[in-house]
């Protein structure tokens, strides 16, 4: 038997699903995680790009995926947003990047400042 991985989903991935980008299929069935702040931020990005409905729909589809966001997490993404600030790494992304190693899970990302980091699951 198959065990699903752990991913901790960015807005891009999750971007990159809504789009219907093939490189993305595999995650569909593995087991996927975020933060609000990154449903907030593919919110956004729907809301500008197509419209309302499509935008709530996406956001309360993924809301299951949501873990809730502790102080330490907080304290983790910003050393780690200090640690790289040469790759203008977003607070955001930073959070998201501190939770997927405080569970000890994969960052899937397409954003090129994480491509060589540790734990990161880098597809575009």
């Amino acid at each position: 038997m198959v065990t699903a991985m752990k991913y901790f989903a960015d807005t891009y991935a999750f971007l990159e699903i809504v789009k219907g980008n093939p490189n993305y299929k595999k995650y569909l069935t593995q087991h996927l995680y975020t933060s609000v702040l990154n449903l907030y931020e593919l919110y956004y990005i729907l809301l500008r790009d197509y419209e309302e409905n499509t935008a709530k729909k996406y956001f309360l589809q993924f809301k299951e995926f949501i873990i809730s966001i502790k102080d330490e997490y907080l304290f983790d993404a910003s050393k780690i947003k200090l640690t790289y600030a040469k790759s203008r790494i977003s607070y955001t992304d930073a959070l998201g990047y501190a939770m997927a190693l405080a569970f000890q899970m994969k960052f899937l990302t397409g954003d090129r400042a994480f491509k060589e980091m540790a734990h990161v699951e880098y597809v575009i």
